[in-house]
């Protein structure tokens, strides 16, 4: 029987068992791992490959420019500007940067306090060239920059109009946000190859979506004649201290608005704008009751009618009468004077009388000169007004509103029903934008030719106060107590003068505001008349200078 051999285990050997064990281990381990990266988690790393090098890039295009009716001056036009930033998980000197955060960008710095583990940080967007010269001269390296583009607006008189546009370059007021998807066009979407190493160099750049350059537009608003009548505006509120006031020029043959400008108003190119109140567009997001400059449209409507005639002598009995025992009151004493009189010396007596003939075709003319809906005008805001219908009517309501009360109308809506009366009587609807005119149909006629210069005679008999050179001037004055608390105020007011200046073919329509001037007891003949005076003559030279008259 053969010797078993005994196998002695040495230090030596035991110490090269023990080593090979562990080797094999480390080797079963090192292949268990590659299965795992190179196998079993292959498409997990192939994406985090793939998102170190292939990258998505989103090209904004620069927001096209909106220009006034030449196209050769933008009103709203793109600036380069810088915005700063840190990446906190680089910081070369943090102690020195979120010191200096700390005390001049306390939000960026409460950022990076709250969310210690963010790779970017803003300091700031769109900052200033003396902000930029601060951090420099304080020699903050961490603090970087970045390129973008900020809104530009060169006419301020034009804000309320234009709008403006956020930190983002979106529009969020005015023709800024109504056009903000033409004006900022579409992004292009690139999928980049990139050097995982180098944020400069890529393999490989491809269009995934292609986008779209913004669109420009062009208003009807003519810039010289809208810094000319912006100026008057203002001097006028400034004179009176009154609240705000507002002019818009209209060209009644087409609807183009020329001009429309309030005051006060905003500096678009501030950062910190906080008086919201200013930045609306007062022409079309405010509505009043106008008062006495509303007979111009109940004697159109009796005209038309044919319910009088300019020489039937009307009664106005003095002071005060009671007419179906409702209590109207001239603002002074007349009697019998004729229709056109009645008009020119602004006798509610009289009106009221001629209303009471009328009935609710009196509201239906009020109707179809558009009172109590949109002009179509689109513009953000915009508002319908109120005019009181029939069915809602007290035993008073139709005689207020033949001198202009429970009726309340934007200006740009008064300013359309008297492009009515200028341009023979057609419908029309004011616009903003300029636009080829396609397919040109006739605007539909809506007043006879006796009615609308039987009109016209009365206006230019309260027009000739406020002449301006060889034209036909045309006018209504109205002033209107305003509502404080449920009740007409004695010494709180709105005044408007609603005109017309002609010239053969050239015709224009100039609406004049003033809200609430310090001094109670004032008409608009000695306000918002001469107002539309001066602006009549700024106007007709200007138009002269530039060959359109």
């Amino acid at each position: 029987m053969a010797k078993v051999k005994k196998i002695i285990f040495t230090p030596s050997k035991i110490r090269v068992i023990i080593s090979f064990l562990f080797f094999l281990l480390l080797y079963t381990i090192i292949f268990v791992r590659f299965f795992l990266l190179q196998v079993n988690k292959k498409d997990f790393f192939k994406n985090l490959g793939t998102q170190q090098y292939n990258i998505d890039v989103k090209v904004t295009p620069p927001r096209a420019q909106i220009f006034e009716r030449s196209g050769k001056i933008s009103l709203a036009l793109n600036k380069k500007t810088k915005s700063a930033f840190v990446l906190p998980k680089k910081f070369n000197n943090k102690k020195q940067t979120m010191s200096f955060l700390k005390k001049y960008y306390p939000n960026a710095y409460k950022q990076i306090i709250k969310h210690p583990n963010k790779y970017f940080v803003w300091v700031k967007r769109k900052i200033t060239k003396q902000e930029q010269a601060k951090i420099s001269k304080k020699n903050i390296k961490d603090i970087q920059y970045l390129k973008e583009t900020q809104r530009f607006y060169p006419f301020p008189s034009l804000a309320p109009v234009i709008g403006f546009t956020n930190i983002d370059n979106d529009g969020i007021a005015g023709l800024e946000l109504k056009f903000n998807q033409t004006l900022a066009g579409t992004p292009t979407i690139l999928k980049i190859e990139k050097d995982a190493r180098s944020s400069k160099f890529y393999f490989k750049k491809e269009i995934q979506k292609q986008g779209e350059n913004g669109k420009p537009i062009r208003l009807t608003i003519d810039d010289k004649l809208q810094f000319l009548v912006s100026r008057e505006l203002e001097k006028t509120v400034l004179d009176h201290e009154a609240k705000e006031g507002c002019v818009v020029v209209i060209n009644p043959l087409n609807g183009e608005i020329l001009a429309m400008t309030s005051y006060p108003g905003f500096d678009p190119n501030s950062k910190n704008i906080t008086d919201i109140e200013n930045t609306k567009n007062k022409a079309v997001t405010e509505c009043y009751e106008f008062g006495s400059v509303m007979k111009a449209i109940t004697a159109l409507s009796a005209l038309q009618e044919g319910l009088v005639t300019l020489d039937e002598e009307i009664d106005c009995e003095g002071k005060v009468t009671y007419i179906d025992k409702i209590r109207v009151e001239n603002w002074k004493s007349v009697d019998i004077l004729p229709f056109k009189d009645v008009i020119r010396f602004s006798s509610n007596v009289g009106v009221a009388k001629i209303a009471k003939r009328l009935d609710t075709k009196l509201y239906d003319n009020f109707k179809k000169l558009g009172f109590g809906q949109p002009t179509n005008l689109g513009f953000p805001g915009e508002r319908s007004g109120y005019l009181n219908p029939p069915e809602k009517w007290s035993r008073s309501s139709l005689f207020v509103l033949s001198f202009g009360y429970e009726v309340s109308g934007t200006i740009m809506q008064l300013a359309k029903a008297f492009s009515i009366i200028a341009n023979g009587g057609y419908e029309i609807n004011p616009k903003l934008i300029m636009k080829k005119e396609t397919n040109k149909v006739l605007p539909k006629k809506l007043y006879s030719y006796d009615a609308l210069e039987q009109t016209k005679d009365i206006l230019e008999s309260i027009g000739k106060k406020y002449k301006v050179g060889d034209f036909r001037i045309m006018g209504k004055t109205g002033t209107a107590r305003m509502v404080i608390d449920g009740k007409y105020s004695k010494r709180r007011h709105v005044y408007t003068f609603a005109g017309i200046v002609e010239k053969d073919d050239y015709k224009r329509v100039i609406i004049t505001f003033i809200k609430e001037p310090r001094r109670a007891n004032i008409w608009a003949s000695e306000l918002t008349g001469p107002l539309f005076q001066r602006v009549a003559e700024k106007m007709v030279l200007h138009d002269r200078l530039n060959n359109n008259l």
